[in-house]
Parts: structure tokens; C-alpha cells; sequence
């Protein structure tokens, strides 16, 4: 294993900060919506990716799982979608919302690691 792990984490967390940044200006820019898709397709897309990693060896899981996917999924931006769609009375959309995060997060999170040989 590296000697400073850390170094894994922050070139991870600094690709993955980025990744997110342009994926979603770009989701943002082509596909203006109410809907917060930029935000829900990276974290069904880190689900996914996430539950794959934690079969990689401990280095691959810092730099991917810990770093990346760290930096690249975001739960505060979740939240804070979540809490305007309720303040904005948008509450099919807020429904739909959470209802296909939590769903299909949790699924895809269990095709990663039955895909990465963890079940």
C-alpha cells in the first residue's frame, strides 16, 4: 500500500470534484428542467461505480471509492434540491425524486458489488 494514502484520496477527490462540476453545467445548460437530473444521474452513476470499487484492492478503493467517488457524488446537493422542491410546493417532482434516488441508488449499488465480485 502507498505510504501516504492520502495522495490517493486528493488526486481522486480532485478528478472527481471536477467530473462533477462539468457534467452537470453541461446537464444544466442542455436540458434546463425543474427536475434536478444532473444531480440525480452522477449519484445513481457513483452508486453504481462505488458498490464496484469496494471489490478493487485497497489503493484502487482510496484513489476510486474514497477520492472519486467521494468528490464526484454529492448528498448536500441531494439535500438541498430536495429541501427547494419543497419549498417550492413541487411535490410530484419531489416525489419523483427522492422515490428514483433512494430506489435505484440502492439497486444500482447492489449491481456494482455483485458486478465487482463483492456478493
Amino acid at each position: 500500500m502507498l505510504e501516504h494514502p492520502f495522495l490517493l484520496v486528493a488526486i481522486g477527490g480532485f478528478f472527481g470534484a471536477i467530473t462533477r462540476f462539468g457534467i452537470s453545467n453541461w446537464f444544466k445548460k442542455r436540458y434546463p428542467s425543474p427536475f434536478p437530473i444532473a444531480t440525480l444521474l452522477i449519484n445513481l452513476t457513483g452508486a453504481f461505480l462505488l458498490g464496484y470499487v469496494i471489490g478493487l484492492d485497497k489503493n484502487w478503493q482510496l484513489l476510486l471509492g474514497t477520492g472519486f467517488m467521494g468528490a464526484f457524488t454529492t448528498f448536500s446537493t441531494f439535500k438541498l434540491e430536495t429541501i427547494q422542491l419543497h419549498t417550492d410546493k413541487k411535490w410530484r417532482i419531489l416525489a419523483m425524486y427522492l422515490g428514483i434516488s433512494y430506489t435505484f441508488g440502492i439497486l444500482l449499488a447492489f449491481l456494482g458489488m455483485k458486478l465487482g465480485g463483492v456478493l
